[in-house]
């Protein structure tokens, strides 16, 4: 048990990284590949590393009934729709703002958990670390915020990402606790990848497409750290934790963001930063409170045992 929950952290803090990243992945990758495409090629390179590791694990694809609902909700909900108007969006706003605009993820979740998942109610110390995190957040970003015309657009699909996606984790937390997190990616992507394609095809010119140092450096981070590793680790704490507790990713991300931003871009940080990184970390403090006691009282007991 203590060592699953030190594990269930580190893949909390792992995909917290790697997505506070792929914003920044995305917004360079535009220049080179078209969203559908962008999107559509992401995820080609990622089923084809989950099924090399398929084949070295010896782990049969399961398609009964129900793996195939699990499927089609995840590709059409979180692996296809939602990803290319996120892709698209951040053609016309800011990276920033739109990690700003996903933070509202934890409210959805929240919300869907509270309605369809009756062991995971909604809380008041969740309902305040929420609130909390996601106004640190606009804090950080409040002077990338700007209204009108077609910014206006993308920042509603990215809400719209958000509802998507948020949706498709209620339904994968109900229905897909017999499928591992290997398949599960990879069914969700296959489906998901088939649809890109599609409305790559129909909407995008090919000829467009210029695999240059940044579309394919793009491409290969967004394909493998940021598709096969966070969501391997996503699905598999999926069964260990609240949904709304792993939905918090999406609130320290953003901060993860601008944290890379500065050491790595040499991106100067306002006192305004360090007021909203201190609003998320105490809304997430809040938001978990009672079980961050439990481990603390766990792990004092055991240290009191050995003497």
């Amino acid at each position: 048990m203590r060592s699953e929950k030190l594990l269930v952290a580190g893949g909390f803090v792992l995909i917290s990284l790697i997505w506070g990243s792929t914003w920044l992945a995305i917004k360079v990758g535009l220049d080179s590949v078209p969203p559908c495409y962008g999107v559509a090629i992401r995820f080609t390179v990622a089923i084809t590393i989950l099924l090399v590791i398929l084949r070295i694990r010896r782990e049969k694809f399961v398609s009964d009934q129900a793996s195939i609902l699990s499927y089609t909700a995840l590709g059409v909900l979180s692996f296809s729709f939602p990803f290319a108007l996120v892709y698209w969006s951040e053609q016309h706003i800011a990276s920033g703002l739109a990690s700003i605009l996903f933070a509202v993820y934890p409210f959805v979740v929240a919300i869907g958990s509270h309605l369809f998942i009756p062991s995971e109610p909604l809380t008041l110390p969740k309902i305040i670390g929420i609130i909390l995190g996601f106004t640190g957040i606009v804090v950080i970003f409040w002077s990338d915020i700007h209204i009108g015309g077609t910014a206006t657009l993308a920042m509603g699909a990215i809400l719209l990402s958000t509802i998507m996606q948020g949706t498709s984790l209620i339904i994968i937390k109900r229905i897909s606790t017999h499928l591992s997190p290997i398949i599960l990616t990879l069914g969700g992507m296959i489906i998901g990848t088939i649809i890109m394609y599609l409305m790559a095809f129909l909407f995008e010119d090919f000829s467009e497409i210029k695999l240059d140092d940044k579309g394919l450096g793009s491409i290969l981070y967004l394909g493998t750290l940021g598709t096969v590793v966070t969501f391997i680790v996503y699905f598999w704490l999926l069964k260990r934790v609240q949904v709304v507790y792993l939905s918090l990713v999406s609130l320290v991300t953003p901060v993860l963001a601008v944290i890379l931003g500065t050491v790595f871009l040499d991106e100067k940080l306002s006192p305004r930063v360090f007021t909203g990184a201190g609003l998320v970390l105490i809304g997430i403090l809040i938001a978990n409170g009672k079980d961050l006691l439990e481990t603390f009282h766990t792990q004092k007991n055991h240290f009191l045992a050995k003497f």
